[in-house]
């Protein structure tokens, strides 16, 4: 069974949030983002977090129009992969150019941003396409979607 566009987004929203969450958490204090309040640092990582979840939504909708010029109607999981770079390139542009609320212009640095973003990636990557496949096997046949 091939993930719905409904099962793409709930799981993209789920395991950002409590993967990335917890990612965030962790890596935020020994991120490169100058000096500062840790409180303003977690902030700008959490804002950046929720920058991708909500635009994770809108280009799942993009993902599924290019998904129906393919034969099987499917994405492979390299291109679930690979999208880090669109995806990745959009953010940080919005949050390098001050357009993501609560994040002031040019305050993210690009390797704390590459960082944060790269491992969140993927970890969430691997999880979907290793662990979740085994936690939960019925994920798969539901169209991945969680509820």
């Amino acid at each position: 069974m091939l993930p719905t566009l409904g099962g793409r987004i709930q799981s993209r929203i789920v395991f950002l949030a409590i993967i990335g969450g917890i990612i965030t958490l962790i890596l935020t204090p020994i991120l490169p983002l100058g000096s500062g309040a840790l409180s303003a640092k977690y902030k700008t990582t959490f804002l950046i977090l929720l920058t991708v979840i909500v635009l994770g939504v809108i280009w799942e909708f993009i993902y599924h129009l290019i998904m129906q010029w393919r034969w099987e109607k499917d994405w492979p999981t390299f291109f679930g992969l690979v999208t880090l770079i669109n995806e990745g390139v959009v953010v940080y542009l919005l949050a390098d150019y001050g357009i993501v609320p609560g994040i002031k212009a040019h305050s993210v640095p690009l390797s704390a941003f590459l960082i944060d973003f790269l491992v969140i990636w993927i970890c969430v990557w691997l999880w979907v396409n290793g662990p979740m496949r085994v936690v939960n096997v019925r994920w798969r046949f539901h169209g991945g979607r969680l509820v």
